[in-house]
């Protein structure tokens, strides 16, 4: 866990960033609003993050190569679609990044690299099996102990609510 230590989006001359992962969930969709129109009210800037599973073709480095390169390619197509909704929704360009590994471990990886990044925002899922994975283990065992702030917004909310509520 992320030792708990002053964050440079405190400090005078920086620009507190709102931390939204990109999983293709219609959560992530209301969660990426919430941001951009958060960031745009308060001055503050949006980093996108889409993680990647590692293929597990070992014995085929060459396959294992291409599915990484296929898999890279898709987040980048699906993060730059993003791009345009938050320059939509609120007049900002988003920082993006492309991260391999688990990804509750990336979160935490990019919190700890970029002291920047002040609030992780996250959306509930609607559905009856609970809030989502994410949600679930950043507003539950780590709540306590997480570096920054965590915003969990609820996924049903319409967009005209998320711009009265941000």
């Amino acid at each position: 866990m992320i030792k708990n230590r002053k964050r440079a989006s405190l400090q005078e001359g920086h620009r507190r960033k709102f931390l939204v992962v990109i999983d293709g969930t219609p959560e992530s969709d209301r969660a990426l609003h919430f941001a951009a129109k958060r960031a745009e009210h308060t001055g503050g800037s949006v980093s996108l993050l889409a993680v990647i599973t590692p293929a597990d073709f070992q014995h085929w480095l060459g396959v294992e190569n291409i599915m990484r390169e296929e898999a890279v390619t898709e987040a980048q197509n699906i993060l730059m679609q993003r791009v345009t909704e938050v320059q939509a929704y609120a007049g900002i360009t988003p920082e993006l990044v492309i991260r391999e590994g688990q990804i509750a471990d990336e979160i935490v990886h990019l919190i700890e690299e970029d002291e920047d990044i002040a609030i992780l925002v996250l959306a509930a899922s609607t559905e009856a099996e609970g809030p989502g994975p994410l949600v679930a283990m950043f507003a539950g065992n780590w709540a306590g102990t997480f570096p920054i702030p965590v915003t969990i917004v609820p996924g049903d909310l319409t967009d005209d609510l998320i711009d009265a509520l941000a």
